[in-house]
C-alpha cells in the first residue's frame, strides 16, 4: 500500500521562474536615506509644489477693505411727514389761532397754561386787532345808498357785532387792577373811544343802542381809571399829561355822554388843588364852548394873573 504523501498547495506567487528571481530573498524596506528624503520632502515641499497646492483666491474669500465693508446700501427716496417745528412755521396767524383753539376744545386744562406762557398784550397790539376789525366792518357796508338804513344795518350787522365784542373783551384787559400803568389805560381808552365816535348813528332807534352802550361802558372805564390814577404817584400821568383836554373833548364828540368821567376828572383836579391844564401858568383854554361858558357865567378870564405895578 502506497502512501500518499500530501503535497501543500503552492499560491500563484510562488510559482515564480527561477531564472527571474534574486538568489537572495527580496526585501520590501526601503533605504532609510529614502524614507528621510521622502519625509524631508514632505515637509518642505517645492516652489511647484507650493504653486500647485496654493488655493487660487475667490471672491468671496477675498479681504474688502474695512471701508467698503461698513458702506451699506443707500435706501431709496420715501415720504415723511414734516416735524412739529417745520409745520408751525407754515402756518399763518388765522390758522395757528384755529389750531390753539381746537386743542383747547379738546383739552380745556392747556387753556390756562396758554394763557400763562403767552407773552401779555400790548396796547399797539390790541387796537392793531380792533382796527381790523373796524376795517371788517367799513368794507362790509353795500356800496351806495343810505349808510344808515336798516338795510345796511342787516348788511353790515355780524361785523358791527365782532367790533363791539372785542372792544368789551380788549376794555377790561387795560382796566386796574389788572393794568398797573395809567399811561397804558389811559393811552387805550383814547383810541377805544375814537372806535366808538366812528361807529354808525344808526336811522332805527334800537340799532342806535349799540352805540350808546359802548359809551356807557367807555365811560365807566374812564372814571375808573381816574379814580384809580389819583391813588397813584399824586395823579401826575391825569394831571400833567393833557387827559382832561382830551377826556373833554371826546365828551362833546359823544354828545355828553362821558360826562361822569368827565366830572370825576374835575373832582381829582380839584382835590389836588390844580386846574385845567389848558389854564395851567396863566394859560387860556382854546375851546370855543369852554370860552363861551365862561364869557355867559361872567367868569372869563379870573383865572388870569394880575399884574400890579406899572405894565
Amino acid at each position: 500500500m502506497s502512501s500518499i504523501i500530501a503535497t501543500p498547495a503552492l499560491f500563484p506567487h510562488q510559482h515564480q521562474d527561477p531564472r527571474l528571481s534574486p538568489s537572495h530573498p527580496m526585501s520590501y524596506n526601503l533605504p532609510t536615506s529614502a524614507g528621510r528624503k521622502r519625509k524631508a520632502e514632505d515637509e518642505e515641499p517645492s516652489a511647484d509644489d507650493r504653486m500647485s497646492t496654493s488655493p487660487s483666491p475667490s471672491l468671496h474669500q477675498r479681504t474688502l477693505p474695512a471701508h467698503r465693508i461698513a458702506k451699506r446700501p443707500r435706501a431709496g427716496a420715501t415720504g415723511r411727514p414734516l416735524s412739529l417745528p417745520r409745520l408751525l412755521e407754515t402756518l399763518d396767524a388765522d390758522s395757528l389761532r384755529t389750531v390753539l383753539q381746537t386743542i383747547c376744545q379738546r383739552h380745556p386744562g392747556l387753556g390756562s397754561e396758554i394763557e400763562q406762557t403767552a407773552p401779555r398784550p400790548s396796547v399797539a397790539s390790541a387796537l392793531a386787532v380792533l382796527k381790523q376789525y373796524e376795517l371788517a366792518l367799513q368794507a362790509a357796508f353795500p356800496f351806495g345808498g343810505n349808510q344808515t338804513s336798516d338795510y345796511a344795518y342787516n348788511r353790515v350787522k355780524p361785523a358791527l357785532v365782532n367790533l363791539l365784542e372785542a372792544l368789551a373783551d380788549f376794555t377790561p384787559h387795560f382796566l386796574p387792577p389788572n393794568e398797573s400803568q395809567t399811561s397804558h389805560s389811559l393811552s387805550f381808552l383814547d383810541s377805544a373811544t375814537n372806535i366808538v365816535h366812528h361807529l354808525p348813528d344808526w336811522s332805527t332807534f334800537q340799532h342806535r343802542l349799540h352805540k350808546q352802550n359802548a359809551y356807557e361802558e367807555i365811560s365807566k372805564a374812564w372814571t375808573l381809571v381816574v379814580q384809580e390814577a389819583s391813588k397813584r404817584a399824586g395823579g401826575i400821568h391825569v394831571q400833567y399829561g393833557g387827559w382832561d383836554q382830551k377826556l373833554s373833548k371826546h365828551n362833546q364828540q359823544s354828545g355828553g355822554k362821558l360826562q361822569e368821567a368827565v366830572n370825576e376828572m374835575s373832582n381829582h383836579l380839584g382835590w389836588m388843588g390844580g386846574q385845567p391844564s389848558s389854564q395851567q401858568h396863566g394859560g387860556r383854554g382854546t375851546d370855543p364852548i369852554s370860552v363861551r361858558q365862561e364869557l355867559l357865567s361872567g367868569t372869563y378870564g379870573s383865572n388870569l394873573p394880575v399884574h400890579v405895578g406899572p405894565w
